[in-house]
């Protein structure tokens, strides 16, 4: 049992910055991104690539971070310059993403096995291989919140989240919200890119077909998050996110562990969004408002 919390810690670790850019997204953006399906599958498919063509593993997952960043520039344009509506912009670059990853791959799936990885250090100096996972991931959490935190609180931030809130307030403040939303989407899928390179040198490969039913992987996490750990404050809706990730992985291998057949992963994920995004609806059927006489009148 301590092993498959520990599994489920570790591979939470690794899909919460990935959750993180789809709260950018979807929470802060308003946009719900289908991007994020092709660019979780192109940073693992650069990553797999440089590393296998003898690129140090770090700067692998640098350049799959850039390329992320590249893919939400893309979709920003689509939306803003030419005026394509956000989910179809998303869908059309999700689309796109899929060839551009074949293409990088040269294939649909690159093993790399017996291949150095960001882990390698880790284990080099004493970690079992999912304490090795654990300690990367908390690490590259910590920094991607840290960093988040720190830049959500300059005044580009700041104008991002207002872009978000309210557009038209913000473009009454002179703020070009174009370039805003441009920014936010590079952000967010650049931290999905990351963590699909992470994910894919803990499973030791990387497929073409990885980034199917991500968006939605994301979304249980960061309501999963914002339900059980709060949004209080920025900081604190940060770390719920990472905790969201862990405990949807915790729910998955129990849930595993209880005998459901791995093929209805993803319904069981689909259900659980749909309640969870229906419990404010929910609460107002079980708890209908109560009308005073006074008011009735």
């Amino acid at each position: 049992m301590l092993e498959i919390i520990k599994g489920a810690i570790s591979l939470g670790l690794l899909w919460a910055v990935m959750t993180i850019g789809v709260y950018i997204s979807y929470r802060i953006l308003d946009i719900a991104d289908l991007t994020v399906e092709g660019s979780i599958a192109l940073g693992a498919a650069i990553a797999a690539q440089a590393i296998a063509r003898g690129t140090n593993p770090y700067l692998a997952t640098v350049i799959s971070l850039v390329g992320g960043m590249t893919a939400g520039l893309v979709t920003g344009l689509l939306h803003t310059k030419l005026k394509i509506p956000a989910l179809l912009s998303g869908i059309l670059t999700m689309i796109a993403l899929y060839s551009i990853n074949l293409r990088v791959l040269g294939k649909a799936s690159l093993s790399l096995l017996r291949m150095d990885t960001v882990y390698t250090v880790f284990e080099k100096l004493g970690f079992e291989s999912s304490w090795a996972i654990i300690v990367l991931g908390l690490l590259s959490v910590s920094i991607v919140i840290c960093f988040l935190y720190w830049f959500f609180g300059t005044e580009i931030g700041c104008a991002i989240r207002a872009t978000g809130n309210n557009p038209n307030m913000v473009r009454a403040q002179g703020i070009n919200t174009n370039t805003m939303i441009i920014i936010g989407l590079v952000i967010s899928n650049g931290l999905v890119a990351l963590s699909g390179a992470l994910i894919a040198q803990n499973q030791t490969f990387a497929d073409v077909q990885m980034g199917t039913g991500s968006i939605v992987i994301g979304l249980a996490s960061v309501i999963i998050g914002e339900v059980l750990f709060g949004k209080r404050n920025f900081f604190l809706r940060l770390t719920s996110l990472a905790m969201g990730a862990i405990t949807y992985r915790i729910i998955i291998a129990f849930v595993l562990k209880l005998g459901m057949h791995s093929n209805d992963l993803k319904l069981f994920t689909a259900i659980t969004v749909a309640i969870a995004l229906s419990l404010p609806i929910i609460k107002d059927y079980l708890n209908p408002p109560k009308i005073s006489i006074e008011e009735g009148e």
